[in-house]
């Protein structure tokens, strides 16, 4: 991600090889996409596809912007829809762009299964603008919540990755992330969050240390743990080993 505040600045032409997404925070940004011209503000959601020159520069009202860019793998979105985001690059999607800004405040501090299903809402909210077709979500599915639960349940302490179970359940992201938020009404990221830090509770009552749970339940390293722990129980989970130690 990258973010920044352009004042009288000009960018040269140039292209990239991910998918940019833009949104403007303050201002207004100016830019000629393969010889069409587009512009974004406040309130709108751009995106700029692989490999098509393009340049940047502020609106001659503003003359400055302030903005935030994900810059995204070639295969965030199909190859086919270079062409439509070239003829339109800027959306009005106030969802859409809020949901942009969320995942630039989680980037901060990621959390792999959280951040996937983000960038997945995200990709399928875009590809419906490219395809010009209406949200039409598929209807959820209690069975498909309780597949992936299991599959969850099983990588607990692992590396538990959403587009491994959509493979497996022949079900898109997306889909999946709402059956099970629909299902038990929590996220798959908050329930395996949670789950990890129950089982992190019992093994610091057995007296292990902080460091050595933080690991064993799958959080990389102790202050990524004491972070959660701390939101979900209110104090850190020294503490909390100390308050449940019974001593002979």
């Amino acid at each position: 991600m990258f973010h920044a505040r352009i004042i009288g600045y000009r960018y040269p032409t140039h292209w990239h090889d991910t998918w940019t997404v833009l949104i403007v925070d303050a201002g207004a940004i100016r830019y000629d996409l393969d010889s069409r011209h587009h512009g974004a503000a406040v309130e709108t959601v751009s995106i700029l596809p692989p490999g098509v020159a393009h340049n940047g520069y502020p609106s001659e009202r503003f003359g400055r912007f302030r903005k935030r860019n994900l810059y995204l793998n070639s295969d965030f979105l199909p190859d086919e829809l270079v062409g439509p985001a070239v003829d339109v690059s800027t959306f009005q999607d106030r969802q859409l762009r809020t949901a942009i800004g969320q995942l630039h405040d989680r980037l901060r501090a990621p959390e792999g299964l959280d951040v996937e299903a983000r960038l997945a809402l995200i990709a399928e909210r875009f590809q419906q603008h490219l395809r010009h077709r209406a949200p039409v979500a598929r209807e959820p599915e209690p069975f498909i919540a309780s597949q992936l639960r299991a599959y969850l349940d099983a990588h607990i302490t692992g590396k538990a990755a959403l587009h491994d179970a959509a493979r497996v359940l022949d079900r898109s992201v997306p889909h999946l992330v709402r059956s099970f938020t629909q299902r038990y009404h929590i996220s798959p990221y908050a329930y395996i969050v949670g789950a990890r830090i129950d089982m992190a509770r019992k093994l610091l009552l057995q007296g292990q240390p902080v460091a050595s749970v933080a690991v064993e339940v799958g959080f990389h390293d102790q202050a990524h743990f004491t972070r959660h722990f701390r939101r979900h129980v209110s104090i850190p989970p020294a503490r909390y080993a100390r308050s449940g130690l019974v001593l002979d």
